[in-house]
């Protein structure tokens, strides 16, 4: 293009904040936003920006920041720690997808090399689309989320090899127009494979040794400067440094940048590093993926749209059978498998990745290229509607199917207590009940959670607590107390209602995701519920108030006075939940009240007024208190 650098700048940053967010709003995420601003900028859309050079530049930058963070976030124990999922479930994902697309793509007539590519592009999936459901359904601590979570790791680290071997699938008749100033063209055959091999060899020990005896000394040197960006300087310089390297020797710069990551993991600064370079890190990957959509020529869709349309749902397809058998080797339940399956179905972002290095490569012809980036494009896109379809018809059918798969435990005993959920917020409830003599029942729906508390003399029986006979197999109709502590909002709002309307007399103890949640299960009759994150917030507050030159025992009081507030407020807003302006009136009110509330509160906290409680501290702490508000 014609313009300058920064009239270039600005058409690329006025895209991404125009179109993202309202992709965003309207439910396509961020990452197909950018897509969407480059296809609209790009040379097939308003024509804003038409040099491929400048496509190029940025594309580079943003593969080689986009490993480079990856690096920096990997360390070798994690991957120790999810070893079996790392290479029982991601490794067989990526081998057997590529090879079976590989398969498909030679038979189709494309050249084998780029056949092989094709398999290995696809098989990735989208980690931003897949993170972002994961977080959105509340269901990284579950099998289901731990497993996707491993596919996605192995597959990312994949990338690396994948970049490696590209280069080395050349097609004959497109060598000659590979790019010849980029560290992967003919330029490197003019080279001994003895000298290869030795600079090779001198590049990775130098930069071994070097982020083991030299870098922690600099990073240590300028954290003693006391000037903060330099971090980022420095960890730029290295990315920067590490990429020249690796051309030197003809080698994938993004390896480099990984490798300079994976240093900077291990040292004692990463996390300042980390948070010095967050703010550049999802702008870094936007360019990168306007820089892609740019490149895609949407008019591909419109020439073949029928074979488009088949290749999306052929990826798809594959990819479910594949993910669908592993998850049935792994033993998930039949619901949780086709999750684990529908996340992980679309194409990703790697791929345009791959695709484009290809082409640059000369082992990818440019209009297979855009073929595969308009499938991994539309692929994403129709993901969140796979989801819808598997939460509206497939997941009821499926739960109800696990009762074939496995049948619930046979529950012999006969507590008072019945305790639903056994996770992290069921344990806690639990131990406090059992310390005081007290037996409960305990009932879960996760066996990978059942299998690890046996280990703990704990017994846990197997089943689904959405079913009624299986609660009357408990002893629910015997029982006095029913705890839900399942952490599914939707899941905790159906067993309560099944329950008033069977077991009547029971008590129910829920636990409520958060005000809205309060008020699903107020509504079918549930009086006695705990927020998630209430309780740990008042004290953590309590802890503020004390640091901030609070008594101990009147900040304690202080936070008694907030929660008797407000949960009456939420009881007081149950009555208008479904009156936006009343609601929004309430809230102003809520809000003066408690500040009301809580200066008659510190009044009668004075020594002078106490006559219910006491206190070790001396007059002065009141003093003392009010100094340390009134320097707020």
């Amino acid at each position: 293009m014609e313009h300058s650098f920064l009239l270039a700048c600005f058409i690329f940053l006025s895209a991404a904040v125009i179109v993202v967010p309202f992709a965003k709003a309207t439910g396509l995420g961020s990452v197909l936003g950018y897509l969407l601003a480059g296809i609209i900028i790009g040379p097939y859309g308003l024509g804003f920006v038409t040099d491929p050079e400048t496509i190029l530049h940025f594309s580079e930058f943003g593969v080689v920041m986009m490993l480079f963070l990856i690096g920096l976030e990997l360390q070798v124990r994690e991957l120790w720690s999810m070893r079996n999922k790392l290479f029982g479930l991601g490794l067989p994902q990526v081998l057997i997808t590529a090879l079976v697309l590989a398969i498909i793509g030679y038979l189709a007539s494309m050249p084998w090399q780029s056949a092989v590519i094709m398999g290995l592009g696809l098989a990735l999936s989208s980690t931003a689309i897949v993170l972002k459901i994961i977080e959105e359904r509340g269901i990284m601590a579950t099998n289901t989320g731990r497993s996707a979570f491993s596919v996605l790791l192995l597959q990312d680290i994949a990338v690396i090899p994948i970049l490696a071997i590209i280069p080395l699938l050349a097609l004959p008749e497109l060598a000659g127009h590979a790019p010849t100033d980029d560290g992967h063209g003919p330029a490197a055959a003019t080279e001994g494979g003895w000298q290869v091999a030795a600079k090779t060899a001198l590049v990775f020990a130098s930069m071994y040794l070097s982020g083991r005896y030299l870098l922690r000394p600099v990073m240590r040197f300028i954290a003693k400067s006391g000037v903060r960006e330099i971090f980022t300087a420095l960890s730029l310089l290295l990315v920067v440094a590490a990429a020249l390297l690796m051309e030197w020797i003809n080698v994938s710069a993004a390896l480099g940048a990984f490798m300079v990551g994976m240093i900077l993991a291990d040292s004692e600064y990463r996390h300042e590093l980390e948070s010095d370079i967050e703010p550049f890190k999802g702008l870094l990957l936007g360019l990168f993926f306007i820089s892609v959509g740019m490149s895609v020529e949407f008019s591909v869709l419109l020439n073949n749209p029928l074979l488009i349309a088949s290749m999306v749902a052929g990826l798809a397809l594959i990819k479910l059978i594949i993910l669908w058998g592993l998850g049935t080797i792994f033993r998930f339940h039949i619901a949780d498998r086709m999750l684990f399956a529908i996340i992980l179905a679309q194409g990703g972002e790697f791929g345009f990745v791959l695709f484009q290095f290809a082409t640059a490569s000369g082992a990818l012809l440019p209009e297979h290229a855009d073929l595969l980036n308009v499938t991994v494009a539309i692929s994403m896109v129709i993901t969140p509607i796979l989801i819808l379809i598997y939460d509206r018809l497939l997941a009821p059918k499926m739960v109800r199917d696990t009762q074939t798969e496995r049948e619930p435990d046979d529950i012999s005993v006969r507590n008072r207590v019945i305790v639903l959920g056994y996770g992290r917020f069921g344990q806690i409830v639990t131990r406090l009940i059992t310390a005081q003599g007290f037996e409960a029942t305990l009932i879960d729906h996760d066996p990978e959670q059942i299998d690890l508390v046996k280990r703990f003399d704990t017994k846990v029986f197997f089943g689904d607590a959405r079913r009624t006979d299986l609660l009357a197999a408990a002893g629910a109709h015997e029982a006095q107390i029913l705890i839900i502590a399942i952490h599914n909002p939707n899941t905790v709002t159906e067993i309560a209602a099944m329950v008033k309307k069977h077991f009547p007399h029971i008590t129910i103890l829920a636990r409520a995701r958060d005000r809205n949640h309060a008020h699903e299960l107020m509504g079918v009759g549930v009086t006695d519920f705990v927020r998630d994150t209430f309780h740990s917030g008042l004290q953590l507050g309590i802890k503020a108030l004390v640091a901030l030159g609070y008594e101990e025992h009147r900040a304690y009081r202080l936070a008694k006075t907030f929660a008797r507030h407000d949960i009456k407020m939420l009881h007081e807003a149950y009555e208008i939940k479904d009156d936006e302006e009343a609601m929004i009136g309430h809230a102003r009110t809520a809000k003066e009240l408690l500040a009301q509330v809580m200066e008659s509160d510190l009044v009668d906290l004075d020594p002078a007024n106490a006559t219910n409680w006491t206190s070790d501290k001396n007059p002065d702490d009141i003093e003392r208190e009010n100094k340390a508000r009134s320097q707020e």
